[in-house]
C-alpha cells in the first residue's frame, strides 16, 4: 500500500486550524480482523504508524487512553516523552508540542477539541455510556480549569459514529447538545454514520463485534 492509498480522512473544520494535525483512518481492505480489540489493533498498527508518520508524527509520544465507558481525563504533561496509554479514562487534553493523541473507535464518537487561542488540545472517546456520563463536557471544563481554555473559543468536531436508525439514540446530537449548553459555537458534526458504509468504516455492531478500529489521532507538532 503506498502512502497516496494509506485510508485516513479529515475534517475541513480543523484543517484550516495553523498547526494542528489531525486525521480519523478508515477501513484498511486486506486486513481480516477479529472479535478480539487487541489483536484488531495488532493487526492495523503497521497502517495506523505510516498514517501517523504521513502527517508528521512518526517520531512523537502517541498517547492513547484505556476506554473504559467513563467520564475522566487523563492531562498530558511535559513530563510524557515516550508513547503511554493513560489507564481509566475516556479522553485526553494537553498544552504540550510533539505529542501525539490517539483514540479509538467501532461506532462511539471521537472528539476532536482545540483551543486555538490557548493553544491547548483534546481527544474524548463518547459513545451512549459516556454521553451520559458526560465525558466531553468534562473534557471540556478540564482544559478551562487547567488550561484556561474558554468554551466559546473551541473548535468541536465529531467523528463518523452509529446513529439511529442503525442505533436507538442519537448520541452524536445529545454531544453537540451539550457542547452548546456550555458555550460552544463552533460545534460540527461529521453527520456521517459508522453502519451506513462499511465499505469505508468499522461497526462494531453491524459487523457483531468481529471488525477493526478506527484511529482518531491530534498533535500540535
Amino acid at each position: 500500500m503506498s502512502d497516496s492509498q494509506l485510508p485516513a480522512e479529515q475534517f475541513r473544520a480543523l484543517g484550516v486550524l495553523p498547526g494542528v494535525v489531525h486525521g480519523f483512518t478508515l477501513r484498511v481492505p486486506g486486513i481480516e480482523m477479529s472479535h478480539d480489540k487487541a489483536e484488531a489493533l495488532a493487526r492495523l498498527d503497521g497502517v495506523h504508524r505510516k498514517i501517523r508518520g504521513e502527517h508528521g508524527l512518526a517520531d512523537v509520544p502517541f498517547i492513547t487512553a484505556q476506554q473504559v465507558h467513563g467520564k475522566e481525563i487523563g492531562v498530558v504533561g511535559s513530563s510524557v516523552s515516550e508513547d503511554k496509554c493513560f489507564e481509566n479514562c475516556d479522553g485526553l487534553i494537553t498544552d504540550q508540542r510533539n505529542v501525539c493523541l490517539g483514540i479509538y473507535v467501532a461506532d462511539c464518537c471521537a472528539v476532536f477539541l482545540v483551543d486555538p487561542v490557548r493553544r491547548v488540545i483534546g481527544l474524548v472517546h463518547s459513545g451512549k455510556k459516556g454521553t451520559e456520563l458526560g465525558v466531553v463536557a468534562n473534557a471540556i471544563e478540564t482544559m478551562t480549569a487547567r488550561f484556561g481554555s474558554r468554551a466559546s473559543d473551541l473548535i468541536v468536531q465529531l467523528s463518523p459514529c452509529i446513529r439511529p436508525p442503525h442505533y436507538e439514540i442519537d448520541f452524536a446530537a445529545e454531544i453537540v447538545r451539550g457542547c452548546r449548553e456550555l458555550g460552544v459555537t463552533a460545534a460540527h458534526d461529521s453527520g456521517v454514520c459508522t453502519a451506513c458504509d462499511l465499505s469505508r468504516y468499522y461497526s462494531y455492531r453491524a459487523e457483531k463485534g468481529r471488525t477493526g478500529r478506527m484511529l482518531a489521532f491530534l498533535a500540535m507538532p
